[in-house]
């Protein structure tokens, strides 16, 4: 008997993780337009910014060489939490043959509940990424990681936010944009950054998209050119996330590397074991991850003007 349930068990977990699987890949994992992936294998990560040389100067004749040195900027630090979530199918269910129709359903619920965490997870370091959220995230240089007033290591600050917070419009998305391009690293020296993606929620997406995607300057009747569109700007389009909270509030990716990151301490793990009290299998999912940033030159936003 004791064999006939353990294989029973097996038989159930295989099966479980094969429905489980299939709906966990059939989701939309929207996070991934915004983050990039890496692997740990630690409690927590600290991603260390160097920021280099300034200007390289004039050496006179007969003179000796200048020298410069480099040093270690901010220090932004990803802690990983454990997303662990399971449910029981009783004896009962069992006996009546009922394990089948239930634990399918239930790991499909499970899938979703468990991808619907870690896109929350993810867009809210862009929901609480501004001075004015309830619950703000800060980064290494103890500001929200959208600010006008981000401190630069050879001294000054810089901004990844309009001045004043402005709706989507083509113009607040050009003025982000001259910002972008005029971003420097922390010696002042120019990066050439450009937009890539405009990041907005639902109640924003026809506007991102006329403004973004049409030929000539939407709402207008001049038959000038879109100067975004024809100089190729932002060339990877909209991306529509559901899981932003503000319908006001729009974002733009740039090239800027080591900007927003998604650490994987450990896979979604599987499950299953019997209770000796209830009789019940139990079966759990569980995974390690964190996510954050590093250099919020990767992202701009704005919260609206609301």
């Amino acid at each position: 008997m004791a064999l006939n349930r353990a294989l029973f068990q097996k038989q159930l977990q295989l099966g479980l993780n094969t429905i489980f699987g299939m709906e966990y890949d059939n989701y939309p994992e929207q996070w991934r337009e915004v983050f990039s992936v890496e692997n740990s294998n630690k409690a927590f990560e600290e991603d260390v910014q160097m920021y280099g040389f300034g200007a390289a100067p004039v050496k006179a004749e007969g003179a000796a060489i200048s020298y410069d040195s480099g040093a270690e900027g901010i220090v932004a630090r990803y802690v990983h939490e454990t997303i662990a979530l399971a449910f029981a199918i009783t004896e009962e269910a069992e006996e009546d043959n009922l394990y089948g129709s239930l634990g399918a359903k239930y790991a499909k619920a499970l899938a979703r509940s468990m991808q619907h965490t870690k896109e929350i997870k993810g867009m809210n370091i862009l929901n609480n990424g501004f001075s004015t959220s309830s619950a703000p995230v800060t980064g290494g240089d103890g500001k929200t990681l959208f600010a006008t007033d981000h401190p630069l290591g050879g001294g000054g600050t810089s901004s990844n936010q309009l001045a004043t917070n402005a709706d989507l419009s083509e113009t607040s998305l050009e003025s982000m944009l001259i910002l972008i391009s005029d971003l420097k690293d922390d010696r002042q020296i120019p990066i050439a950054a450009t937009g890539q993606k405009l990041i907005v929620p639902p109640e924003l997406m026809f506007v991102a998209e006329r403004i973004v995607a049409t030929n000539l300057r939407p709402g207008t009747a001049d038959n000038d050119t879109n100067a975004m569109r024809s100089m190729g700007m932002i060339p990877q389009g909209v991306a529509v996330n559901q899981r932003l909270t503000d319908p006001d509030a729009f974002f733009i990716m740039t090239d800027v590397p080591d900007g927003l990151k998604h650490y994987v301490r450990r896979p979604i793990k599987r499950a299953v074991e019997g209770d000796f009290e209830t009789g019940n299998l139990r079966y759990k999912v569980s995974e390690r991850y964190s996510f954050g940033f590093t250099d919020w030159r990767a992202i701009f936003g704005s919260e609206g003007a609301a």
